[in-house]
């Protein structure tokens, strides 16, 4: 936290006056931009996108970078949006790099940088970076898991017909007198605890695909699109990001989630709900050190009761509801236009590590 302290200082007593002296007064969106990129630091990302000395030079990366991340704290619907408002903004327009509104590139070009980015993988890249520089030496309580729908406007793939099973295959009942056995193939999650979080990564499902999720009242949601799975920490801190398709279990995902959080930060509690009521969880927990606390799943028969410790930490879970509620109301996930896993995790990335800036900078501050 020490180095987040240093970068609050230097925002607030020295990036702040030097900017309203040189472009004037800054609104509070503008205070909360500049806050957002200084954390953020995109500008150790563009070596990658530097001109090769081959064909046409590019438009500078950076100064795109930074106005995606204005779209999302504007919560601008499209690009065209953003472009039309930063003709019309000097002030926003100089903080991303732009003197003149001629010097603003087409929709085209924000179109073709936004592609780079997403097969780049840099917002995931940049939140990574955030979340290690800023909370990689503290210890954390609660890790907070779940996942929520990503509606998109896109074609849904067709889910592949089952694979026929083999005559050998044994039938329902008492097996035959030295008939051998088949063995069961083994499930995802019982081979996620002995893969590497790049196996477990590459083994999720990411098409656009039909979801239904049990909703807060009780009744079921459908939607064409993704499902966006997340780790949160106390003080509504996101740390880890997962898309996966819409149709995929929650469960599924916890362990490649545990793992990617491990990898970034320590924590002592693993809070989840019913849907992650799973031993393998509940024992890959354990194996990183936490303590799982997990709604227990009835499982057509009567739910067991948390103890009333268990109960009262199991409230703080209610942080990565919160922070969906954040990304949909505030940071732009309910206006996803791109199509394709890769675009959808950038577009929503933006608005993580956003959300992830101004919660540091509130649990500084509080």
């Amino acid at each position: 936290m020490n180095n987040l302290a240093a970068s609050a200082f230097i925002i607030q007593r020295q990036l702040f006056p030097m900017l309203e002296e040189e472009i004037g007064p800054l609104s509070d969106k503008e205070r909360r931009f500049v806050q957002v990129v200084a954390l953020c630091h995109p500008e150790r990302f563009m070596f990658s996108f530097q001109w090769a000395l081959i064909g046409r030079k590019p438009e500078d990366r950076l100064p795109l970078a930074k106005a995606f991340i204005a779209k999302t704290i504007w919560n601008f619907p499209t690009t065209r949006t953003l472009l039309d408002y930063l003709k019309n903004a000097p002030s926003l327009r100089r903080l991303c790099g732009w003197q003149t509104a001629s010097e603003i590139p087409s929709e085209a070009t924000f179109s073709r940088s936004f592609a780079d980015f997403a097969l780049f993988h840099l917002p995931e890249k940049i939140h990574e970076a955030m979340v290690k520089e800023n909370l990689g030496d503290v210890l954390m309580g609660h890790i907070s898991r779940d996942a929520t729908a990503i509606p998109v406007r896109e074609k849904p793939t067709a889910t592949p017909p089952p694979t026929p099973k083999p005559e050998t295959s044994r039938k329902r009942g008492r097996p035959v007198k030295d008939h051998p056995i088949q063995p069961k193939e083994p499930k995802r999650l019982e081979l996620q605890p002995y893969r590497s979080l790049e196996e477990n990564l590459a083994d999720l499902p990411i098409l656009c695909n039909h979801g239904t999720k049990r909703n807060s009242q009780g009744f079921k949601d459908s939607w064409i699109g993704y499902k966006l799975h997340l780790d949160v920490i106390d003080g509504d801190i996101p740390v880890s990001a997962i898309l996966t398709s819409a149709s995929l279990h929650d469960s599924q995902v916890s362990i490649p989630l545990a793992q990617m959080s491990n990898q970034r930060l320590t924590s002592c509690y693993d809070l989840m709900d019913a849907a992650y009521d799973a031993k393998e969880i509940h024992a890959f927990s354990r194996q990183l050190g936490h303590v799982p606390i997990i709604d227990p799943n009835p499982r057509r028969g009567e739910k067991i009761p948390m103890e009333p410790a268990r109960a009262q930490r199991f409230k703080q879970r209610s942080s990565v509801e919160r922070v969906n509620s954040q990304l949909k109301d505030n940071f732009g996930a309910m206006f996803v236009r791109v199509r394709g896993a890769a675009k959808v995790m950038c577009h929503l990335m933006f608005g993580v590590i956003t959300c992830t800036a101004i919660q540091l900078l509130h649990r500084l501050s509080g």
